[in-house]
């Protein structure tokens, strides 16, 4: 639906997602072999731009792709922008150069929600979700266009329910040029973890689109042009609400079979969906690949103290397992730097890294965020730290630097080729074989074929001719050959090298110990 707020003026609006920095789970050198542009499109943003009055144009750009010039600026009346703490100094940056044409500014999205306070050269917050905040912010820039005298912040309790939602306004972006499409189906998660504003900023009920409201989107991304082969439910918890998943699946596994399975699905969960299996089936039968769960740590008293105790609701490793046996890959969140770390915790994690086979596992240092109740903790106590040097906001029980050459340590020994492609074996012999065997004809679109050509082509090059651990990568590739997984071979050769190429930055000191560090980057070229 639009908005039902009535409005007598035209506004066009140029909405704008800022850079983000590279990450291990953003796949920034992944890009290169696949042509790729940017990891996956704003689903907040695109909201918003459907939402938005039907006489109001809208133009989108994407910063992680190509950079706002002056002449986007100078056709726009007002500006709107959102992103995540890790972008706050790229979403200062757009209102600088906006407010340098004259635009009114407007930031949305979850770093202002959180921290509203860090962005006081905006002329609008919108704080909170779509709903009565959105429908206040546009009465007002249909009134006036002009700044206002002071700082504006829309709020409001209501929002709007997700049946109401709009579709993501894919029309405005060029689908294929994304490393995977978005899909949302929930909001919210039920679980308190520590660490997660996740329940602060949506809320411990979890709140959903209808099954046929998903069809629909689905249909809607189909008929874009070009699209992504495979798309990733940004739910917070896709078992937020089991009943709802359940209900939900049957329609996901008719879409597929009508239409010849043109997409595969990934998705984020608490590792108890092991514990459903009929769940596990039916996502089987959906064709998703693979489930990013955070297991954050081995420890099991760790998980404890960070208020995760779901995740030893049963045996970790059976768990892990359970998913394979599924075709369901694992992608794991570690966290280093908690109060429960000791000096065997390095050992824990190794031990855990070669049990789980676990091929990708996005470590990071822990980081407080507003609005959680880690934040909450530390401030009381005095741990929280503004150090644009340091790789963490936590004054970290154990000494920074031994913390620092821990997290150096896992990821080498992660990441080291051997390791990481021997793991990927595992993966082909229990994991990728046991996913659903599907046509691939509704997969054979001519933006997939060339992005399948140009990944082939880049993995003979860069990997399999230049690289210095090409040997363990054929060792790998033959088997996934002898086994005729040529499309698991394409996906595990761009997270691979993505995977190498970047610990190996990160241990050079040119990327970050944590996806939400402040400690200043070195710039690096990744589309060379």
């Amino acid at each position: 639906m639009r908005t039902v707020v009535p409005t007598i003026n035209l506004r066009r609006i140029l909405c704008i997602f800022p850079a983000y920095a590279p990450a291990f789970g953003t796949f920034s050198h992944a890009f290169r072999l696949v042509g790729a542009k940017a990891f996956m499109p704003p689903q907040g943003l695109l909201l918003i731009a459907n939402y938005l009055p039907p006489s109001w144009p809208v133009r989108f750009i994407d910063e992680n792709m190509q950079r706002a010039e002056r002449c986007d600026f100078e056709w726009a009346d007002a500006v709107f922008v959102t992103g995540m703490h890790i972008q706050e100094a790229e979403i200062h940056d757009v209102c600088r150069r906006a407010k340098a044409c004259g635009k009114v500014t407007v930031l949305g999205g979850p770093s202002v929600s959180a921290a509203p306070e860090k962005y006081t050269d905006y002329d609008y917050l919108h704080v909170g979700e779509l709903g009565e905040a959105t429908d206040a912010l546009l009465a007002q820039i249909d009134a006036m266009i002009d700044a206002p005298p002071r700082q504006i912040r829309c709020t409001g309790a209501k929002r709007l329910a997700l049946t109401d939602f709009p579709y993501p306004a894919y029309n405005l972006v060029q689908l294929d040029k994304y490393l995977l499409g978005t899909l949302q189906f929930s909001s919210g998660c039920p679980y308190l973890c520590e660490f997660c504003d996740i329940p602060n900023l949506y809320g411990r009920q979890p709140r959903m689109k209808t099954p046929q409201q998903l069809i629909g989107e689905l249909d809607f991304i189909l008929s874009q042009k070009n699209r992504p082969a495979s798309l990733y439910f940004v739910d917070d918890n896709f078992i937020g609400n089991r009943k709802a998943t359940r209900d939900m699946l049957p329609h996901l596994v008719a879409w597929q079979k009508k239409h010849g399975y043109p997409v595969s699905f990934a998705c984020e969960a608490t590792l108890n969906i092991a514990k459903q299996p009929d769940i596990l089936a039916m996502m089987r039968e959906a064709r998703f690949d693979a489930v990013f769960i955070g297991i954050e740590t081995p420890e099991l008293e760790a998980l404890k103290a960070m208020r995760k105790q779901h995740n030893a609701s049963l045996p970790m490793f059976e768990a892990i397992q359970t998913l394979n046996s599924y075709g369901l890959e694992v992608v794991s969140g570690i966290i280093l730097g908690l109060d429960s770390d000791t000096p065997e915790t390095e050992a824990h994690l190794t031990d855990f890294v070669n049990r789980s086979q676990i091929p990708m596992l996005t470590m990071n240092l822990l980081q407080a965020l507003p609005k959680t109740a880690l934040w909450d903790r530390l401030a009381r106590d005095g741990r929280l730290l503004e150090n644009g040097a340091r790789e963490s906001n936590v004054d970290f029980l154990r000494p920074y630097d031994e913390v620092v050459a821990t997290w150096r340590r896992c990821i080498e020994y992660a990441y080291d080729p051997e390791r990481l492609y021997a793991r990927f074996t595992h993966q082909i012999e229990s994991t990728y074989a046991n996913r659903l065997a599907t046509p691939g004809g509704a997969r054979l679109t001519r933006s997939n074929l060339k992005r399948g050509l140009t990944l082939m082509a880049n993995l003979l090059v860069r990997v399999g001719l230049l690289a210095d651990y090409r040997r363990p990568f054929w060792r790998m590739a033959w088997q996934a050959i002898k086994r005729g997984q040529i499309e698991a071979l394409f996906g595990v050769g761009f997270i691979g090298y993505h995977l190498i190429e970047f610990s190996r930055e990160a241990l050079r000191g040119q990327q970050n110990a944590s996806f939400y560090s402040a400690r200043a980057r070195a710039t690096i070229d990744v589309s060379a």
